[in-house]
């Protein structure tokens, strides 16, 4: 990051505030816009914040919904809504560089999502929102770099956000250190029910299964500060794991069958996707159809690095019980599909760095101490055919590192083509980054005690730890320097963070290693 950009954050921090009140004149506002006749709406209607996503090197999605009364449905009259919206190269929105109208429609839930294109690659931008006479807080993106660029880039990855567990106070750290972009890897929201003897409590009195009720869940996350703020701090780039509908579930198959009719499920999902849909900062490619939306995608920073975004649910087969059926050649995590979609945009790669955003864990966790073999069979290790076939594709690949989520813990390790031989060439990276807040502050001795016993049968694995953080990453042409931070507490709205740890990746030796 420039110091002309950092200059640009501590100005944001500072000022962000003020500026909305100084800059809401109606001059800066597109010519012709009738403000006289917009019809009024609450000063509430834009609480659940801004955000942007999936950068481009000319353009970003600009997010916003309306919602005054976000946790009752959202609280809009049924009519669509014009929207205005602005970006501009400064905080003060003295120099708008583009501007235009959309319209917040009932059918999705009054969310706004504007495909911005025509900015100038690796470049800072402000950007907000009017309608009904409200303005909205003003939000801070910022493109990707030029298509032949190699320069630094500075990314955040984040899992596991559960409301119940702890305040999500990692972020107000992660905006501090000023990322280009987050990369989020699932576990959004989580579906389960409210419990009164939780940190926080979940709105609603049970799961959701309606669009009203995942709607509710949402607006209920997007309400926390530190989350609101790094939103409006810096782009995301997201996709969904399994919290956001149903947990462990594959497919069109729920964790509970037996309680789940097929349809009713079906319809569960259909909810899920769209209000997922709804809160997100991506694309209009990503509109569900029924219970299927389009997640898996490919981002580009320049030369520096590719970023493959993969959907492990909605294509996966029902996970194995047993360890023969983990070893099923006919189980699959992506479908063919997907995994031609990905192979072919490793093998013809030009970026120094290709990075995948898996929300599950790809390397091996060996459960069982000594003989033998215990897996996870949600994870990849419940796939293990075609895992072990892409780890051997690996080997062609220039530079691969893979960013996961889902375990509430930091596991970095190194990626090999066969776990069954410790002495299998390495291939590749991986990091599995700590939850914001799921399973809040973790008893640290009674995690030493579990996972201590395992380290001799997983080799692999380079840091182990369960604080509540997120990974940062700065990726250069030679390295990925990475940091492992890590807050003192979830279960007040406040924090100290820290650096519980540095790795190293080094470009053209596979493998991570403790710097």
């Amino acid at each position: 990051m420039t110091g002309a950009a950092s200059t640009d954050r501590r100005r944001f921090l500072a000022g962000g505030a003020a500026v909305l009140g100084a800059a809401a004149t109606a001059q800066l506002w597109l010519p012709g816009t009738a403000q006289a006749a917009e019809i009024p709406l609450s000063e509430d209607v834009f609480s659940l914040g801004v955000a942007s996503g999936d950068p481009l090197p000319d353009g970003v999605v600009l997010w916003t919904r309306l919602a005054p009364d976000p946790l009752n449905g959202g609280g809009m009259p049924d009519r669509n809504v014009s929207v205005q919206w602005q970006v501009a190269s400064d905080a003060r929105f003295r120099d708008i560089v583009r501007a235009g109208f959309t319209v917040a429609r009932p059918a999705l839930g009054y969310s706004v999502h504007v495909d911005v294109r025509g900015l100038r690659p690796g470049r800072t931008y402000w950007f907000r929102f009017r309608a009904g006479g409200q303005l909205s807080p003003t939000g801070r993106t910022r493109t990707a770099p030029a298509a032949t660029a190699t320069g630094a880039l500075r990314v955040a990855l984040a899992s596991c956000q559960n409301w119940q567990h702890g305040y999500f106070t990692p972020y107000a750290d992660m905006l501090e250190q000023d990322p280009d972009v987050v990369l989020f890897v699932g576990d959004y929201i989580y579906e389960s029910t409210p419990s009164a003897t939780a940190v926080r409590e979940h709105e609603g009195s049970g799961e959701p299964y309606t669009l009203t009720q995942y709607r509710n869940r949402y607006a209920q996350y997007r309400s926390d500060p530190d989350l609101a703020a790094m939103h409006a701090g810096a782009p995301f780039v997201v996709t969904f794991d399994d919290h956001e509908v149903d947990n462990d579930y594959a497919g069109q198959v729920p964790q509970d069958p037996d309680k789940q009719t097929h349809d009713a499920f079906v319809d569960r999902v259909t909810a899920a996707y769209q209000a997922y849909y709804e809160h997100m900062p991506v694309r209009a490619t990503a509109v569900p159809s029924g219970p299927h939306i389009q997640m898996y995608r490919r981002l580009e920073f320049g030369r520096l690095a590719r970023l493959n975004v993969l959907d492990t649910r909605q294509f996966r087969s029902d996970q194995a019980t047993t360890q023969a059926g983990a070893q099923d050649p006919s189980m699959t995590m992506l479908g063919a599909e997907q995994k031609r979609w990905l192979l072919k945009g490793l093998r013809g790669s030009p970026a120094r760095w290709n990075l995948i955003a898996s929300q599950i864990m790809m390397a091996e966790t060996d459960l069982k101490v000594g003989e033998g073999k215990l897996w996870y069979y949600d994870a990849w290790d419940g796939y293990q055919v075609e895992r072990n076939a892409l780890l051997k594709e690996f080997q062609q690949v220039r530079n691969p590192v893979v960013l996961t989520g889902d375990r509430h813990l930091t596991m970095v390790s190194d990626l090999r083509t066969d776990y069954a031989d410790p002495h299998s060439p390495v291939v590749g990276a991986e990091f599995v980054g700590t939850s914001v807040s799921s399973n809040g502050d973790q008893d640290q001795a009674a995690f030493r005690a579990q996972f201590d016993p395992l380290k001799n049968d997983n080799p692999h694995w380079k840091l182990v730890d369960a604080h509540r953080g997120y990974h940062l990453f700065d990726i250069r042409k030679d390295g990925i320097d990475a940091r492992v931070r890590t807050v003192d507490t979830v279960l007040k709205p406040t924090a100290t963070a820290t650096t519980l740890a540095r790795l190293r990746v080094t470009a053209g030796h596979p493998g991570v290693s403790l710097a």
